[in-house]
Parts: structure tokens; sequence; C-alpha cells
């Protein structure tokens, strides 16, 4: 193999070994950020299904929540007077 090989190899493989090694480090850090979501959603089940224990008690009755909006409707737009001009021909 010639200089002139070498070089464009490293020009060609280069960004995409540098590229692979990259990836290769996020998808280590995803494993790891997977882990701890995972930790966090158990610990939520666990404080939900503690909750609906409670209420099933009858010991605790639910948090009231505040009603809906009651939608309504949009104000009518009112529209600029029209004055019909009289028409002018010009002689």
């Amino acid at each position: 193999m010639s200089t002139t090989d070498l070089i464009a190899a490293a020009l060609i493989f280069g960004p995409g070994t540098a590229g692979a090694a990259a990836y290769a480090r996020s998808m280590r850090g995803q494993r790891a950020d997977s882990a701890r979501v995972q930790a966090v959603l158990a610990n939520s089940a666990a404080e939900r299904a503690a909750l609906a224990e409670q209420q099933e008690d009858g010991s605790t009755p639910p948090p009231a929540r505040e009603p809906a909006p009651i939608p309504q409707a949009a104000p009518s737009v009112r529209l600029a007077a029209v004055i019909d001009f009289p028409a002018r021909q010009a002689a």
C-alpha cells in the first residue's frame, strides 16, 4: 500500500470510526438513564398503589377537583357600516 492509499483510507474510515465510538458511549449512558427512569417509575407505582389502598379503606376521600370551565360562545363580531357612494361619471 502506498502512502496515498493510507491517507485516503484514514479520510474515509476515520470519521466513521470516531462516530461509532461516540455512539457506543451514548448508548452506554442511555442504559444507565433508563435504569434510573425505571426506578423512579417503580417508586411512583408503589406510591399510587398505597394511595389506592388507603382510598379503598375509606379513611381518606380522594382530593376534590375543580370543575371544567363552561364553554362560552364567541362574541359576535360587529362589522363596519358600508356606505354606498354614488357613482360619478366623468364627462
